[in-house]
């Protein structure tokens, strides 16, 4: 066998060959009482970080020309503490509709009644215990019971029940405050997967009618979604399926949503969140984004980057 002969390598050089990486993208270090401006604007430009900054200027440019910014939640948004920062996001008219399962409604509610959520599943499922706080159900049920009558959706009537009941906490309700701001919440409910869903308040029939409403609602939100920005923050499953429907719906009324940017925040990469919100609905036209990191610390960071550009 011929040996190799090193000597004879084409050799190129440092100083003319193409590089990715330079000085020019590094990060800046941080230093004590560094404003937030300057923290963002000194993070490196490369990878994720880079993604960061251009999801931020998606948001920034779609409100600057007036184009949609829609958000999709999942329930544990709601139980790691964000609110706050979504209620300021709605009162600044940074979103024009917010999306979430019945499990976000069921959180936003125990808040708005109790000021708490979110119970021991292993310890109250032992003693069959679990879901069965009476006063979730019932209020839930009977916003249903009220305001699918009145044509409202899902999101609507809670949101409207929640707004105008004595509810101790209900000025931190997000439900309660997109219906006072006039904000869609379309609320997409699975039947069998909520608590509320085992009481005898359970109305099959308004809970399937109001999220049906709450769909076509969607739907004529993403129809609108040219030049605008949907965001998935911590929906794994339910909210990327409702998102792609709600595309295929679109376009299939001559909406050919070729100009959009889709944005997915979850602590680690899902299935569906990566083929049904970042890869298929943009590949006709426009750009995805993962960012992936513990959603009480990205998605603060993530507004804090868009309130620089914005606010």
């Amino acid at each position: 066998m011929r040996k190799i002969d090193p000597a004879l390598l084409r050799r190129t050089s440092l100083y003319s060959r193409k590089s990715k990486v330079t000085f020019k993208g590094f990060g800046v270090p941080v230093r004590k009482g560094m404003s937030v401006s300057a923290f963002l604007s000194g993070l490196p430009d490369y990878l994720s970080a880079k993604d960061f900054r251009a999801a931020v200027g998606a948001v920034a440019a779609a409100k600057k020309r007036g184009a949609p910014v829609l958000l999709g939640i999942g329930a544990h948004f709601i139980k790691v503490g964000l609110s706050p920062l979504l209620l300021q996001g709605l009162s600044k008219g940074l979103f024009d509709c917010v999306s979430m399962n019945g499990a976000g409604v069921i959180h936003d509610t125990e808040l708005a009644l109790a000021g708490k959520t979110s119970e021991d599943v292993e310890e109250s499922l032992s003693d069959g215990s679990f879901g069965m706080a009476k006063e979730t159900a019932r209020f839930i049920h009977s916003a249903l019971a009220s305001g699918v009558p009145e044509g409202l959706g899902f999101g609507a009537a809670v949101g409207k029940a929640l707004a105008g009941s004595r509810a101790r906490y209900r000025e931190k309700s997000l439900l309660a405050a997109a219906w006072r701001r006039n904000v869609p919440v379309t609320v997409h409910v699975c039947i069998g997967s909520d608590i509320i869903h085992m009481h005898p308040e359970a109305d099959g029939a308004a809970m399937g009618e109001a999220s049906q409403r709450d769909f076509r609602r969607f739907c004529e939100m993403v129809a609108r979604l040219e030049g605008g920005v949907y965001l998935n923050v911590g929906s794994a499953v339910v909210l990327p399926e409702v998102f792609l429907k709600a595309v295929a719906v679109a376009r299939n009324l001559g909406r050919p949503l070729s100009k959009i940017t889709t944005v997915n925040m979850d602590f680690q990469r899902h299935y569906r969140p990566d083929v049904n919100v970042v890869t298929r609905p943009t590949r006709a036209g426009g750009k995805g984004y993962h960012l992936i990191g513990p959603h009480e610390i990205l998605f603060p960071l993530f507004l804090a980057a868009v309130a620089e550009e914005l606010w």
